[in-house]
Order: C-alpha cells, then structure tokens, then sequence
C-alpha cells in the first residue's frame, strides 16, 4: 500500500517538472516557444489533475479512518458501559473522569455526581493518603496494569457512608500528553461473608471435634493423617503437630498394619459411605506412643473433597468395658461351673438318698409286712377287733412301700443309672399319665444314646420338669416329647396342646420352671428354645452339644 501511494505522488511530481522545463524552455528558445507551452500546459494540467485526485483520495482515507476510530471509541464506551464490574477512570490529579454504570450502582452515586470529582469521595477516609501514594507510585513504574492491594482486598465508600470490601486492578495509559488511570473493581463482600461464614463453621466443627470424647483421625487416600482431635492426641500420646502427615500405621500394631490398609481401600471401594469396622467383633487393637496395645471400637466414613478421598475414624478405647466382660465371662464361668458342681452334687445326694430309700427303708418295710402278714396268720380266731388292726396296719405298710418308691423314683429313678436314659424317660411318661390322665407319645431317634451322665441327667430333668408344667398350667389333653440327634446335637422337644402363653408376659414370682430348664441347658453348653401363644400350646426345644463342657455327674 505504501509503495502504491508513492507512485501518483512521482508522477505528478515528474509532470510538473516537465512543466517547468518546457516554461523555460520556451524563455531561452523562441523557436520553440510555442511547442514548449503546449508541453507546458498540458504538464501542468496533467500534474495539477492528477494531484487534485490524489487530494480527494486522501481526504476520503482521512474520513474512513476518523469513521473507524469514533467506532472504536464507540465499542469501547459500550463494553465499558455494559460491564458488570465497575470500571472508573481517573486523570494524573486522580479526579474522577469516567464512571461506568456498574460503578454506579455499586458507590450508589450518579455519574455526573461524581464526574471532576477527587477519587478519594469512593475511599474510606483512613485509606485515602496510602491510596493517593500508591496510585503516585504506580505512575511512575511505567508498568501498564497490575493488581491493587498487598492483600488484593481493599475497601471502597459507598454514598450512605457503608463501607464495603473490593478487589481492584489499575492499568495507566497516555493520551496526547495527559497521563489516564483506569481502576476495575470486584465488590467481593459476599465472597468475604462466605468465607467468614467457612471460618466460623470450621472453628465451630473444630471445637466439636477437640471437645468429643472420642478419638477422631482424618487420612486421605495414602492413609497419612490430615486431622487429629484432642481426645486422638491423649487417646494415641502423639501430639497434632507430630501425628499430622504421619502414616496411619504408627497408630495399628506392626502385625495388623496390612489387613487394616487393605481394609481401608477395600471399603474406598464399596462405596458405602460409613460402616463399623472389626468384624462381628468389632473390636480392633490400637498402639498407643509408648508401645502398649489396647482394644478399640471404631467405625469408618468416607467423603469425596475437591476430587480427593478422605477417610474418617471414630474411635472409642473400650478397655474398661473389655476388661469388665472379661471379668463378666470369667464370672460366668466359675458360676458356671459351681452350678454345675451344686446340680452334680445335688443329683448324687438324691441318687444316694433314693437308693437308701429303696435299699434300706424299702428292704424294712418289706420285712415289716412279712412280720405283719405272719402275726396275721397266727392271729388266733375270735378276736375281730384285732384282726382288723392287723389288717390296717398292712393296709398302711403296702401304702408306705409304695409312697417310698414314688419318693425314691422322683429323687432319681435308678433305672435312670442302671438302664439308661430311655426306659426311664418311658417310664417317666407312663407315670405323668396315670397321674394326670393326660396322654403323652415318645419318639426316640435311636435306642442308644451316648450320653454322659451329666447329660443324661440333663435330659431327664429337663423332660421331668416339662411334664410338671403340663400338668400344673398348660390345661392339655395330649402332649409329644421327642429325642433325636441332629446336626450332631441332641434335641429334646416336648409340645403340648394345651392354653399357652404370651412370651413377652412377666414371670410369676417364685416360678422357676422355665428358668431351671435354660440354667440346665446352660450348664452343658446348650439352648433353650420356647414357642407359645394363647390358645396354641407350648413347645419346648433344648438342643445340647455332643460334648459336655463341665464335669459328669
């Protein structure tokens, strides 16, 4: 374009110099004065038609360039008027001379309120030296923008005197010889509430967490601790200084180190959002600073955070409580096991109790009536009254053998020690219904039973007092008791027809049937299973295991 614009520029410069070597020409040259004017003339002419037309191309690329720049004020006066920033500009005095409408609404002040006036009417009083200086130091930089603020907050004045948080940037340009400040400004005060609302709930979650009384541990996904509470720092001896960005680890003993981290990526992968962890147990073991190992309860969680994983831990030392259920268990157990030596003790003094009443007791009362039955036969005739008495007293003596043996049969029926469970479980049966007329079936799985004395006993009191609450409360016509292996164990079951019970009733005081079968099943390590409803029987279910676990009786 340049070189196209220098071309009519020679060429009428070439004409006019034509034009003038032809005027002299015709001064020095008479001869050829008349041919030199016409060149002349005709240069001149030319030089002056070609120049007239480069004027008028000029003067149109002048106007098409003033057209483009009023355009360009234009688009810059509409982005800056339809910002939503508020955009002020300022002269080198710093006096307000453009202020956009975002700036309007923002100060609250028009714009020819504000136009000519000082900047410092926008800033709070005890900023307007340190803002003026600034802007000074600025000036001078010949740096073209940058940010505003050590802090890149500042704070801004509205009309009614609120004062109001800001980020600014400043750009300085040159006009003519006059020095332009330009400021944009961001009102940031919701921002700053937000974050002022963030700190307020993170010192509140803070002061949470360090007044629990359990131990919370916050890891992200390298299981390196990123929160630890108060309750953490005296629960584990570890300070937060010295325990955040440390592995989890140095909190587990070395020997489950493994299992716990492959526990932890194995439930970042389920998804689940929290669980307890342990097991069925849920006991897990923690490693205090000093190298002692104690019992935990702990649950998990899991939270995504800007794209990171974190995991929370819950934990409670429940040493005390584990050492009161061991001591608890230990309890039980020797109870447990005197239970079992006062039942194995008691079966053994009824055993010797009813084998003296049958042996001894029996064999006198059986020798007493054989005295009676022979004064009986020399009882000498005529004397009625006698005979009578005589005749009562065996009366009496065959009433008493046989109370005897009832006596001795319920203490323990010694065909219980001398044929086994079954005949006597049998006999049992047949004695409950001649007594109460109410009809019983035994079902037996096998003859055999491979019991141990403390079993058998079990089973025969447990079968024995069973009966005993049929005929007091059950009002029943018919009754089933069964004995059978299953699964290895032993199932007693006896079911009756009668009215039933609600479970969820209150015991009766002093009613102890249910209570003696469970403490029976209990002392051999078994169950004791109970359905019944009003209107629909009973059944009672014991199941032992094969094994005894306390001694035989």
């Amino acid at each position: 374009m340049a070189t196209s614009a220098r071309e009519p520029d020679g060429i009428i410069l070439a004409l006019l110099a034509l034009a003038v070597a032809a005027l002299v020409v015709a001064m020095l040259a008479p001869s050829w004065r008349e041919a030199a004017l016409v060149v002349a003339a005709g240069g001149g002419a030319a030089g002056a038609l070609l120049g007239a037309t480069a004027l008028r191309r000029a003067t149109r690329g002048h106007e098409a360039v003033s057209r483009e720049l009023r355009s360009a004020h234009l688009r810059a006066d509409n982005v800056i008027e339809a910002a939503m920033d508020p955009i002020i500009t300022v002269d080198e005095a710093q006096g307000i001379v453009a202020f956009n409408a975002a700036a309007e609404q923002a100060f609250g002040r028009r714009r020819d309120e504000v136009t000519g006036q000082p900047l410092d009417m926008l800033i709070p009083e005890r900023f307007r030296a340190t803002h003026r200086a600034d802007v000074d130091r600025f000036g001078h930089t010949g740096i073209t923008s940058r940010r505003m603020g050590a802090n890149a907050v500042l704070w801004a004045l509205r009309a009614g005197g609120d004062e109001f948080p800001i980020e600014a940037s400043i750009s300085q340009h040159v006009d003519g010889r006059r020095k332009f400040y330009t400021v944009i400004l961001r009102d940031v005060s919701e921002r700053l509430r937000a974050a002022t609302r963030l700190e307020q709930s993170e010192a509140r979650l803070r002061g949470i967490l360090d007044s629990a009384m359990d131990a919370i541990i916050t890891v992200d996904e390298a299981q390196r601790v990123v929160l630890l509470n108060n309750a953490a720092e005296t629960m584990f001896g570890w300070t937060r200084d010295e325990a955040l960005g440390a592995p989890l680890d140095r909190f587990i003993p070395e020997r489950f180190r493994g299992a716990h981290a492959a526990h932890v990526r194995r439930f970042g992968e389920t998804g689940v959002t929290t669980r307890r962890m342990g097991g069925s147990l849920r006991i897990v073991t923690g490693l205090r600073r000093d190298g002692a190992e104690f019992p935990i309860d702990a649950s998990i969680s899991q939270i995504e955070e800007s794209g990171k994983r974190l995991y929370t831990v819950i934990l409670r030392d429940v040493t005390a409580r584990f050492e009161a259920e061991e001591a608890l268990r230990r309890s039980k157990d020797e109870l447990r096991e005197l239970g079992a030596a006062a039942h194995a003790t008691r079966e053994q003094e009824k055993s010797r109790i009813a084998r003296e009443l049958h042996d001894e007791l029996g064999q006198l009362l059986t020798m007493l009536q054989m005295d009676v039955a022979w004064c009986k036969e020399k009882l000498p005739p005529g004397n009625d009254a006698f005979a009578a008495k005589v005749d009562r007293m065996a009366t009496l003596l065959k009433s008493t053998i046989a109370a005897t043996r009832r006596i001795a049969a319920d203490l323990r029926p010694l065909m219980l020690d001398d044929l086994g469970l079954v005949p006597s479980i049998e006999w049992l049966v047949e004695n409950f219904t001649q007594r109460t007329g109410i009809t019983g079936d035994l079902l037996v799985g096998r003859r055999e039973l491979e019991l141990t004395n403390a079993q058998a006993s079990a089973v025969f009191r447990i079968v024995q007092e069973s009966l005993t609450n049929v005929a007091k409360h059950a009002q029943a016509a018919h009754v089933d008791i069964a004995i059978e292996r299953d699964d290895g164990a032993l199932v007693v079951r006896i079911e009756d027809d009668g009215v039933g019970f609600s479970l969820q009733a209150p015991r009766k005081p002093n009613s102890f049937g249910l209570l003696g079968l469970r403490e029976r099943a209990s002392l051999l390590g078994g169950e004791v299973t109970i359905e019944s409803a009003p209107g629909e029987g009973t059944m009672v279910e014991v199941r032992l295991p094969n094994e005894a676990p306390v001694a035989s009786a």
